[in-house]
């Protein structure tokens, strides 16, 4: 357990895929389906995802993130050989229905009770985060949850995390920003927020501008950092 303490913080801001939602729920749904290579077409898929929305951000070529999500699905079910149009349909769907990791409840349970403020800020399509948030049954105990289509580029440009503070109504140094993805925290540690990153994967230390304020591994860990606890 961490002994990070974060003062004075009005909200905490949330990326979605990997950090309150289970990116790999969809494939290992279809298990039976894909087979022994069912992990390594998750990888590939959330691994293009990504790449693709970075991208097309530089290529100023915006297209939203149920359409790259379907991109990068069919480049990983092509990498591996599989041609199933049922089935890219059927892991198409899963994913509106992404399972929440297990601590993201009650954690937002006890954040709001010590009247911290909650959102999401995420790549996600408003359709997309909508169907997340409602299937996790946390709509209530969110503020708001701000997809980048308001700004028109996925993250990290820093328009996607002014947007947390231009609906929130508070500084950046009243916000602690939680996200499993590492060029993510980094990135918004950049912007000015406060940041915890929650290395779920144990991955390394980036090389990049902005390192976090410290690291948890699940999002159980945040409430006695920001006070809530």
């Amino acid at each position: 357990m961490t002994t990070l303490k974060l003062d004075n913080i009005k909200a905490c801001v949330f990326d979605a895929y990997g950090t309150l939602f289970d990116v790999n729920a969809a494939a290992r749904e279809e298990q039976a389906a894909l087979g022994a290579q069912w992990e390594e077409i998750a990888n590939n898929w959330r691994f293009k995802q990504l790449q693709y929305t970075w991208l097309r951000s530089l290529q100023k070529r915006h297209v939203d993130f149920w359409q790259v999500t379907g991109d990068a699905l069919d480049f990983a079910l092509n990498t591996s050989g599989v041609d199933d149009p049922e089935l890219r349909t059927r892991l198409m769907d899963l994913y509106l229905k992404l399972s929440a990791y297990p601590e993201v409840k009650p954690m937002l349970e006890t954040l709001n009770g010590a009247g911290i403020k909650c959102a999401i800020l995420s790549n996600g399509t408003p359709k997309m985060l909508a169907a997340a948030v409602a299937n996790a049954g946390i709509a209530d105990l969110l503020a708001g949850s701000y997809s980048i289509e308001e700004v028109g580029i996925y993250k990290p440009d820093p328009s996607v995390y002014q947007m947390a503070v231009d609906q929130l109504g508070v500084k950046p140094s009243e916000i602690s920003f939680q996200s499993s993805n590492s060029w993510d925290a980094y990135a918004a540690k950049a912007f000015g927020f406060n940041v915890v990153w929650c290395n779920r994967f144990g991955q390394a230390d980036e090389r990049l501008p902005g390192k976090p304020d410290g690291q948890i591994t699940d999002l159980s860990q945040l409430p006695p950092i920001v006070g809530a606890a």
